[in-house]
C-alpha cells in the first residue's frame, strides 16, 4: 500500500452476542492490529444502537489502550454537541496522560443517534450550530491558552491531544481546512461528497499549528477472504444486515434479500459504495485504486464481515497483503 493503513472498529455486536462479547472483540482486535502493523484504531460515539457497543468512547479508548503497548487509539469520533468542550478535554487530556503520544480526538457535529435520544443526552438542538466555536474552545483547553478565562482542563491543559475533524459533506472540510486540522472523510457510510469534500479541504487548506499541510483520511469497507465467493457472501451478509437497521425490521434471510431492490435497500447498497471485497490480491489493488480516487493520504480500513472470525480474518488479510506484517511470523 502507498499510504498507512488504520482501523475503524463499529464496536458491533454480533448475533448472539452480548455487548460484553462485542467489547472483549474490539480488545482482541486492537491486540491483533498492533502486531499487524495498523497506525490507530478509532471507535465512534453511537447512542441508542442495538447492535453497537461504542456508546462511551473515551472509556473503551482507556481499557483498550491498557491492554495494547503502541498503537495510537481515537475516537472517530466524538459527537462534540452532545458535550461541554471542557468534559471532553478531560477526559482525552486524561487519556493522553495516561498513555503518552498515543491518543487522538476525532470530532463530529452530528448527534450519533435519533431525536428523542438527543433529548435524552440533555442535547440542545441548536449546538450544532456552534461547533467551530467548540472545537476552537476544545482545542484550547488541550493548548497551553484556554479561550475561557480563568478555567482549564485538568488533566487536558499542555497535553496537545491532536484533533481531526469529521465529515461527511462540505461543511467539515471547510471548517478542517479553515483551522489547520486533519479531515477524516466517511465514505464508508456516506459516499456521495468525498470528491468534492476532499478537493474543497485541500483548495482552502490554512496551516495551523498542528498541521502545516492538508491530510485526508477516507473511510473504506472490506471483506477479504480466502476465496471471492466467500468475501461476496460475507458482503451480502452485511446488506442484509444493513438492510434490517434501517428498516428497524427482523427481516428473514430471504425477506431482506427479496427487499434489497426497495428503496430502503438501494439505499443500504448505496451506503457500502466504497467497499473493497474478494481476496486478499483483490482488496489491495481496490484499496490502491481508491486511495488514489479519495485523494486519501491515509485510509481507515472498517470489515463488513459480520461473522467474528471472517471479520478478524478481514483485517489479518489486508495487513499481509500491504505488507504491513510477515506472514510467516503474524502469530
Amino acid at each position: 500500500m502507498g499510504v498507512p493503513l488504520s482501523v475503524l472498529d463499529l464496536a458491533t455486536i454480533g448475533h448472539d452476542e452480548t455487548p460484553g462479547d462485542s467489547l472483549r472483540a474490539s480488545i482482541d482486535l486492537a491486540q491483533r492490529a498492533e502486531r499487524w502493523g495498523y497506525r490507530r484504531i478509532w471507535y465512534a460515539e453511537h447512542h441508542n444502537m442495538s447492535r453497537i457497543a461504542s456508546s462511551a468512547t473515551s472509556v473503551i479508548i482507556g481499557h483498550i489502550a491498557a491492554n495494547t503497548s503502541s498503537i495510537r487509539l481515537g475516537a472517530g469520533g466524538v459527537m462534540l454537541p452532545n458535550h461541554a468542550p471542557l468534559t471532553i478535554a478531560e477526559q482525552f487530556g486524561t487519556l493522553e496522560t495516561l498513555h503518552p503520544g498515543r491518543i487522538d480526538l476525532g470530532l463530529g457535529r452530528a448527534p450519533g443517534s435519533d431525536q428523542n435520544t438527543a433529548k435524552a443526552l440533555r442535547r440542545d438542538p441548536k449546538a450544532a450550530d456552534t461547533f467551530p466555536q467548540d472545537v476552537q474552545e476544545l482545542q484550547g483547553y488541550l493548548g497551553e491558552k484556554s479561550l475561557v478565562q480563568g478555567v482549564q482542563a485538568v488533566p487536558g491543559k499542555g497535553t496537545g491531544v491532536p484533533l481531526y475533524i469529521l465529515g461527511s459533506s462540505l461543511f467539515g472540510a471547510k471548517l478542517a481546512a479553515a483551522l489547520g486540522l486533519p479531515y477524516s472523510f466517511a465514505s464508508h457510510f456516506a459516499p456521495n461528497a468525498l470528491e468534492d469534500a476532499v478537493s474543497v479541504y485541500r483548495r482552502e487548506f490554512t496551516p495551523s499549528e498542528q498541521l502545516s499541510e492538508p491530510y485526508v483520511i477516507a473511510g473504506v469497507n472490506v471483506v477479504a477472504s480466502d476465496t471471492t465467493e466467500q468475501a461476496r457472501e460475507q458482503l451480502q451478509a452485511a446488506k442484509r444486515s444493513r438492510l434490517r437497521m434501517l428498516t428497524g425490521r427482523d427481516l428473514t434471510r430471504e425477506e431482506a434479500d427479496s427487499a434489497l431492490d426497495s428503496p430502503a435497500g438501494q439505499q443500504a447498497q448505496q451506503m457500502l459504495t466504497y467497499s473493497a471485497v474478494g481476496t486478499a490480491d483483490e482488496v489491495k489493488n481496490y484499496l490502491d485504486g481508491f486511495a488514489e480516487h479519495a485523494g486519501a493520504d491515509e485510509l481507515m480500513v472498517t470489515s463488513l464481515a459480520p461473522e467474528r472470525d471472517a471479520w478478524l480474518r478481514s483485517f489479518e488479510l489486508v495487513a499481509e497483503v500491504s505488507g504491513m506484517v510477515d506472514v510467516a511470523a503474524r502469530h
